[in-house]
C-alpha cells in the first residue's frame, strides 16, 4: 500500500516593518517632484484666485484698499444679464469646436494618415501641423485675408466675384463660422497626432485577424480601433475641453467677442484685465474664472465616468494555467 504525501501549505512571509516602510515610501519618493509642482502651479493658484473672488479688489481699491465682500461677485454673475448670453456662446463654442474638430477632424486626419504610405502620411500630418506652428497674429490676419470684403478679400475676389455672387466682409457677416475655424483648425492637430500614435500601436496582428474575418474598413474601425483608443480619447476629448474652455486668444483677436462671440473666458479677461472704461474688477474677474474651473471639474468627472475611467487604471488580470 503506498501513501501519497500531501504537499504543505505555503507558510506565509513575514514582511519586515522596515520592508513596510519602504514600499510606502518609495513611491513617494518619486512622486514628490510632480506633487511639489502641482501644488505650487495649479493648487495654490486656484486658492488665490478664489480668495481674489471673494473680494472687491480693482484698480479704483488698489492693492491696499479692497474689502472682503463674500460672495457678493457670484450674487452679481448671477444677476448679470451677460451671464446667460456668454454661458451659451462658451457651450456653442466648445461643443462644436470640439465635435466637429478636435475629435472628429483630428479622428478622420490620423485614420486617413495611417492608411496610406507612411511618408505621404507624414507629409499630409505635417501640414496639419501649420496651423499651430504659426503666431497666432499671423495666423488671425490670415483669416481676416480670407473673409475681408472685395477687394482685398481671398474668398470674395478670386471665389465669389468670378461667379457672380454676392460679396461681404464674412468676419462679421459670418462671426461664429471663423472663430470655430480658426479655433478648430488648430486643435485637429494636438488630437491628430494623440490619435496617429494611439493607431500605430495597435499590435498588426488584431488588423490582420480583423481582415481574414472578412471585416471591412468600417468594421475594422468601430471594432477594432476604437475600443482600444479609450485612453487616448479620454486624454484628447477632457485636455480639449479644458483647453477651448479657457481659450480666447484667437477670438480676442478676430472678434474681440463682437456678433455674440464673446465666451466666458474672454468676458472674464475684459472684466478683470482689458476693459473700455479702464475700471480693472479683479475681484470679479477671479469669480468668473473660478466659475471655469468649476466647470471644468465638473465635466473631467462626467468624461471619466463616460469612459469608465476606473475600468482603464485596473491592473491586467492574470490567469494561472
Amino acid at each position: 500500500m503506498t501513501t501519497t504525501a500531501v504537499p504543505a501549505e505555503p507558510v506565509p512571509m513575514r514582511v519586515s516593518y522596515r520592508d513596510r516602510l519602504r514600499r510606502l515610501v518609495s513611491p513617494m519618493l518619486f512622486m514628490t517632484p510632480a506633487g511639489v509642482l502641482t501644488v505650487a502651479f495649479f493648487f495654490l493658484p486656484v486658492i488665490i484666485l478664489f480668495g481674489i473672488s471673494l473680494t472687491n479688489l480693482s484698480s479704483s481699491t488698489g492693492f491696499k484698499n479692497y474689502e472682503w465682500v463674500g460672495f457678493e461677485n457670484y450674487v452679481k454673475i448671477v444677476q448679470n444679464p451677460l451671464t446667460k448670453l456668454n454661458l451659451i456662446a462658451t457651450i456653442k463654442y466648445v461643443s462644436l469646436t470640439l465635435v466637429f474638430f478636435n475629435i472628429g477632424m483630428a479622428l478622420v486626419v490620423a485614420l486617413l494618415s495611417t492608411h496610406i504610405s507612411r511618408r505621404a502620411g507624414f507629409v499630409y500630418r505635417a501640414l496639419w501641423l501649420l496651423p499651430r506652428l504659426t503666431p497666432s497674429v499671423v495666423y488671425i490676419m490670415m483669416w481676416k485675408f480670407i473673409g475681408a470684403d472685395s477687394p482685398y478679400g481671398i474668398m470674395n475676389q478670386h471665389v465669389l466675384e468670378p461667379l457672380g455672387l454676392s460679396t461681404a466682409n464674412w468676419v462679421a457677416a459670418r462671426p461664429w463660422l471663423f472663430v470655430i475655424l480658426t479655433n478648430g483648425f488648430i486643435g485637429a492637430s494636438f488630437g491628430m497626432i494623440i490619435f496617429t500614435s494611439a493607431i500605430e500601436s495597435i499590435p498588426r496582428d488584431y488588423m490582420i485577424a480583423a481582415q481574414v474575418d472578412g471585416c471591412n474598413a468600417w468594421q475594422r474601425i468601430r471594432h477594432v480601433i476604437l475600443p482600444m483608443m479609450r485612453w487616448p480619447l479620454l486624454f484628447v476629448v477632457t485636455y480639449q475641453t479644458l483647453s477651448l474652455l479657457t481659450s480666447f486668444e484667437q477670438i480676442y483677436l478676430l472678434t474681440d467677442g463682437a456678433g455674440g462671440t464673446e465666451v466666458w473666458a474672454l468676458w472674464a479677461y475684459h472684466r478683470a484685465l482689458n476693459n473700455y472704461w479702464g475700471n480693472f474688477q479683479w475681484g470679479f474677474g477671479a469669480a468668473l474664472a473660478m466659475v471655469l474651473v468649476a466647470i471644468g471639474i465638473v465635466a473631467s468627472v462626467v468624461y471619466m465616468r463616460f469612459f469608465q475611467f476606473n475600468a482603464l487604471v485596473q491592473e491586467p488580470k492574470i490567469e494561472a494555467m
